[in-house]
């Protein structure tokens, strides 16, 4: 890993409501993040992660603290960051070629140019041969590896992801595990990457940064020490799932208790039952 390519430093972020409510979302974060490192964000839901992505994105203000990338203050969007969300966002009228080409004519590259890089990200991400198809004929799984072409056709230096596979089925969600991995080690892109699911955060990610819930903050950071290619079943990561489940226990725990009150009763055995289910997302 190189030099600091994200810094967050006491990162404070509140929500007023019109009746004059405040919601703190985030408090106190700090972290640095290297160039090339592929790092995610893991807690219950309502912790702040994607609050947190938001605000590095430059689509959120942070109401305290300060963000630099490459020692920069970030005022807002910018071609260097790019989302992907869980839902895909393509335009239904476009064809999958002309999606992954909008953000380049935007940009006021010539057309054919801005249809070769497209056709070369399409080819990376195996779907060459649908660049002419409408969205409605893919399935999840494709849809979401458009989204990723449709971003990284735009060479940003920082790729965040917000729960992009999420919606997938196990089986979707492995394949693309190791399409994403793979264009993340030949790119040397710089991942941020929101999710709930404990087992792709640990086969993924050089670290995980375990969310605590309301107000958010830093938990826990995990650095994942197993050598790549990633086997799910390897001892290491085993281990590491399940020091995770343990903290993320405890701060679902806190959340049930907030939203049950008397009625909380925590299933201890049900929670553990499987620790790589998208824990807490249906909090």
């Amino acid at each position: 890993m190189s030099a600091d390519h994200i810094t967050l430093k006491n990162v404070h972020k509140k929500f007023e409501s019109k009746e004059h409510n405040s919601t703190i979302a985030l408090d106190d974060v700090t972290l640095t993040i290297k160039k090339g490192e592929f790092v995610s964000l893991l807690g219950p839901s309502g912790c702040g992660k994607s609050t947190l992505l938001n605000i590095i994105a430059g689509l959120e203000k942070e109401t305290s603290g300060s963000l630099l990338v490459n020692n920069k203050e970030i005022k807002g969007p910018g071609n260097d960051r790019i989302v992907v969300f869980q839902e895909s966002g393509l335009f239904p009228w476009m064809t999958v070629l002309e999606n992954v080409m909008y953000g380049l004519l935007i940009k006021k590259v010539p057309k054919e140019e801005a249809k070769k890089q497209a056709m070369s990200w399409l080819q990376k991400v195996h779907l060459g041969k649908f660049a002419h198809s409408m969205p409605h004929e893919l399935s999840g799984g494709m849809k979401q590896r458009v989204a990723i072409a449709r971003a990284l056709v735009m060479d940003p230096e920082i790729l965040l992801m917000d729960e992009p596979f999420a919606a997938l089925d196990e089986q979707t969600r492995m394949v693309l595990h190791k399409e994403l991995e793979k264009l993340w080690h030949e790119t040397g892109k710089t991942i941020i990457f929101v999710t709930h699911n404990i087992r792709e955060a640990v086969v993924l990610s050089d670290r995980i940064v375990l969310m605590k819930t309301r107000p958010g903050g830093i938990k826990n950071i995990f650095p994942v020490q197993a050598s790549r290619p990633r086997n799910s079943s390897d001892s290491i990561l085993i281990h590491l799932e399940n020091r995770i489940l343990t903290e993320l226990e405890q701060e679902m725990e806190k959340v049930l208790k907030e939203e049950l009150g008397s009625d909380y009763a925590l299933e201890k055995d049900r929670l553990r039952d499987d620790p790589h289910n998208n824990l807490g997302s249906d909090i």
